[in-house]
């Protein structure tokens, strides 16, 4: 009988979840493929493991006496690896200021519960690092294009702040609405940033664009005077510059955190990095 561990996996997540959409996120597959997957087990089991008549999917009684032994075999393998990965490391690419305090819980759930640990790689490109195989997985900020072939998962959402030079008048303003953005020169971190005049429609968007390579330079070129720049609130928190002001902005969209990987790099390792991600992404 011709049984893998994805079908294991699959019927698992599942289970767990009573949803197929859920479990396919998790997994980071498609919903047509996991209940494929599912069809494939229950197919070469001649067994009906999962009940789709309603809304909400359930176990049957040969289903439920099935997952207990699954996820016996599946915790049995999990630890198996974490012997050998003892001593293993997960390399995370980011571009600036890891998020706060989901990195540190992240980082610490992960190692304690795979005994491996996680290098940190700054890298003003973590797509093209994950191209080059130079870290295993990424973090990546605001709307930037994902290539086709690699997985991402959404962590969460960042509201973002104005922030411009100490002597620019917009230092005046108590805030700063997200339409009126426009009208200020924009200073844009082309490789790494996350607003860019794309964020707004065509016919609205900045008149004046000054574009850096990276967050450095970009962070100087706003205190220089140059224009103002719009980032996630985590540099407020955690840049300190003297000549630079940060000010609210209102019915700003937020700026999405996402994880970005290779199907084929370190699977077990990253399933683990990213189910301690989600979980601290959370709380």
């Amino acid at each position: 009988m011709d049984i893998e561990l994805r079908h294991l996996r699959a019927f698992s997540s599942v289970a767990r979840y009573r949803s197929f959409s859920r479990a396919a996120e998790e997994l980071l597959i498609t919903q047509p493929a996991l209940s494929r997957t599912i069809a494939q087990l229950e197919n070469r089991l001649s067994v009906l493991l999962l009940d789709r008549s309603s809304r909400h999917v359930e176990l049957t009684q040969t289903g439920a006496r099935f997952l207990d032994h699954a996820e016996r075999v599946l915790a049995a393998l999990d630890d198996a690896l974490a012997v050998v990965q003892h001593s293993g490391v997960l390399r995370l690419g980011f571009s600036w200021l890891l998020p706060d305090p989901w990195a540190q819980r992240t980082f610490s759930r992960f190692e304690e519960d795979t005994g491996a640990s996680v290098s940190l790689s700054r890298t003003d490109d973590p797509v093209q690092a994950l191209r080059q195989r130079t870290v295993d997985i990424g973090l990546v900020r605001g709307d930037a294009k994902v290539p086709a072939g690699m997985r991402t998962v959404h962590l969460y959402d960042e509201p973002r702040v104005a922030v411009c030079s100490r002597d620019s008048a917009l230092t005046h303003f108590t805030h700063l609405e997200w339409s009126d953005v426009p009208h200020w020169a924009l200073v844009v971190n082309t490789v790494s940033g996350t607003t860019g005049p794309g964020a707004w429609p065509d016919g609205r968007r900045p008149a004046q664009v000054i574009e850096t390579a990276n967050y450095d330079e970009w962070l100087e070129t706003v205190a220089a005077g140059r224009g103002i720049g719009i980032v996630p609130e985590v540099a407020e928190r955690r840049t300190q510059h003297p000549a630079l002001r940060f000010i609210p902005l209102t019915n700003a969209p937020p700026s999405p955190v996402h994880l970005v990987h290779l199907p084929d790099a370190q699977r077990t390792l990253i399933r683990r990095f990213l189910d301690a991600a989600l979980r601290s992404a959370s709380e």
